[in-house]
């Protein structure tokens, strides 16, 4: 239950690149790029309860561990897909609806840090949060 609590976006890397890759125009990168992202994560056995909140959405997610669910990115991106624990990491496998492309996304707590990472056609990228 590592990932139980509020985590504030403190810095990224590589993230505005990750967004161009994915399509997102240069106005909604560079919002993006301050969003000051918080996420609560609370996890009952395979079930996740998370709520993203930014500067531009608000949004509930809830999902179970092995389980397909559609997600819809701030930019509108649509993805289906499932998220896994791979030790003590979770690690989300999604595919584009639009494109068929895939992302992957990691989520492991190191020290008093969330490191979320993505991965988009060669691409990666790093949001590191702060309890």
């Amino acid at each position: 239950m590592a990932f139980n609590g509020t985590w504030k976006i403190d810095r990224s890397e590589n993230y505005e690149k990750f967004m161009e890759v994915m399509g997102v125009n240069v106005m909604k990168r560079k919002l993006g790029a301050h969003d000051n992202l918080k996420i609560t994560i609370q996890q009952d056995g395979n079930k996740f309860t998370v709520k993203e909140s930014s500067n531009f959405r608000n949004i509930d997610i809830e999902f179970t561990l092995g389980v397909n669910f559609d997600y819809s990115l701030a930019d509108g991106t649509e993805l289906t897909g499932s998220w896994n624990m791979e030790g003590n990491k979770l690690v989300g496998t999604f595919t584009r609806k639009d494109n068929g492309k895939a992302l992957t996304a990691h989520r492991e707590v190191v020290g008093d840090e969330l490191v979320q990472t993505y991965v988009y056609e060669g691409v990666e990228a790093k949001r590191i949060f702060k309890r």
